[in-house]
């Protein structure tokens, strides 16, 4: 069962010389999807750091860098097509968010993916930081888990 479904139309930049969608769109879509969930959720993808992630007078904000990402292709789609974007958190580690992602159209299996983000820190000129999933955060998020459901 997935924690949140979108729509895509596919439009003719997504599409390859063959005319079928070209890999990297997926990629974009998978992005849109796993964006509309933390919208849904309540989390904001750049915010303030929570107490105690950073000092007051820092200028860090917090954020979530991708570490992973992967796509796996069933079934092409073409120009016109309406892809449903299934998008659940297959797991919630201490610093990172796995992301699943199944794509269908017209009920066909197209593909299937995965995201990898970790919370971090981001100061200018240096790398990012991961942090601890605050508990706030971490209670918002949890209600999209799919853990343990059939992909």
């Amino acid at each position: 069962m997935p924690a949140l479904t979108t729509r895509r139309r596919v439009e003719f930049r997504d599409t390859d010389a063959a005319g079928i969608v070209h890999f990297s769109a997926f990629f974009f879509w998978m992005e849109s999807a796993e964006h509309e969930l933390l919208r849904a959720a309540g989390v904001h993808v750049v915010d303030q750091p929570a107490p105690g992630e950073a000092a007051a007078d820092d200028d860090a904000t917090a954020s979530w860098p991708r570490v992973k990402a992967a796509c796996d292709y069933k079934s092409a789609v073409r120009f016109g097509d309406e892809v449903d974007i299934a998008v659940g958190i297959e797991e919630i580690g201490h610093t990172s968010v796995t992301f699943a992602f199944r794509f269908e159209h017209d009920g066909v299996w197209v593909a299937q993916g995965r995201i990898v983000a970790v919370r971090c820190l981001m100061r200018r000129g240096r790398k990012p930081e991961p942090v601890a999933i605050p508990a706030d955060i971490r209670g918002r998020l949890e209600p999209y888990s799919i853990a343990g459901a059939a992909g």
